[in-house]
C-alpha cells in the first residue's frame, strides 16, 4: 500500500517540479521582453541624456573633447534592456529626435544614432570576456559611438559638403569622444544593473 502511494506521489511531484520550471522560464522571458518598464527606463536615460547635454555638456571639456550624454545614455540602456535589433533601432530614431532639441545640425542624427543603436544592439551579444573581466560594456560602448561620430562625420561631407581636409580633424575627437562614453557607462551600468535587477558581468574594467 505504501509502495503504491509513493507511485502515485512521485509522478504528481515531477510534474509540478515541471510546472516550476516553465514558470520560472517563463518569467525570466517576461522580464527579458521590450516592456513598458523598459520604454520607461529607454525614455528617462534619454531625457537624463539631454539635460546632461544641455548642462554638463556645456563647460565639461577635455583638452577640446566633450562627452556626448546622448550616445552614453542609449548605449547604457541598451545594455540594461537588451532590445532586438530593430526595437534598437527604435531606440537610435528617438535618439536623434532627441539630438534635434538640441543646438547642432539638425537631421543628420537621426542617421548616427540609428546606426549607433543598432551596432550597440548587435555588440552586446557578443561575448567579451578575457579570463575574468567583461569588456562587453567598454567595448560596446566604443564601437558604437565611433560608429555613430564616423557616420555623423560622413553625412557631413555628403550632405552639407563639408570640406575634406576639416573633416580629419573629427577623428580625435570621435576617438576621444568614444573613450569619455566608455567611462561614463561602465561607471554607470553596474550599479544601475544591480538596482534594477539586470545581469550585470562579475568583474569589469572601468
Amino acid at each position: 500500500m505504501a509502495d503504491q502511494i509513493k507511485r502515485e506521489i512521485a509522478p504528481e511531484a515531477a510534474s509540478g517540479k515541471e510546472k516550476d520550471v516553465r514558470k520560472r522560464s517563463l518569467d525570466v522571458e517576461q522580464k527579458k521582453g521590450f516592456d513598458i518598464s523598459a520604454l520607461i527606463l529607454v525614455a528617462v536615460l534619454l531625457a537624463a541624456g539631454a539635460v546632461l547635454k544641455m548642462t554638463v555638456g556645456s563647460f565639461v571639456n577635455f583638452f577640446g573633447m566633450k562627452p556626448n550624454f546622448i550616445i552614453a545614455m542609449y548605449c547604457l540602456a541598451i545594455l540594461l534592456v537588451r532590445p532586438n535589433l530593430g526595437q534598437a533601432a527604435i531606440i537610435g530614431l528617438i535618439a536623434g529626435a532627441v539630438c534635434q532639441l538640441l543646438p547642432g545640425t539638425p537631421y543628420i542624427n537621426f542617421i548616427s544614432e540609428f546606426l549607433g543603436a543598432v551596432a550597440m544592439a548587435a555588440l552586446v551579444r557578443i561575448p567579451m570576456k578575457i579570463g575574468r573581466a567583461n569588456l562587453q560594456t567598454i567595448v560596446s560602448t566604443f564601437v558604437a559611438t565611433v560608429v555613430s561620430g564616423g557616420a555623423f562625420t560622413v553625412c557631413l561631407f555628403l550632405f552639407l559638403g563639408a570640406d575634406a581636409s576639416s573633416l580629419v580633424a573629427y577623428v580625435p575627437i570621435v576617438l576621444c569622444t568614444a573613450l569619455i562614453n566608455c567611462v561614463i557607462v561602465q561607471a554607470l551600468y553596474v550599479p544601475l544593473a544591480k538596482v534594477l535587477k539586470k545581469e550585470a558581468p562579475k568583474k569589469a574594467i572601468a
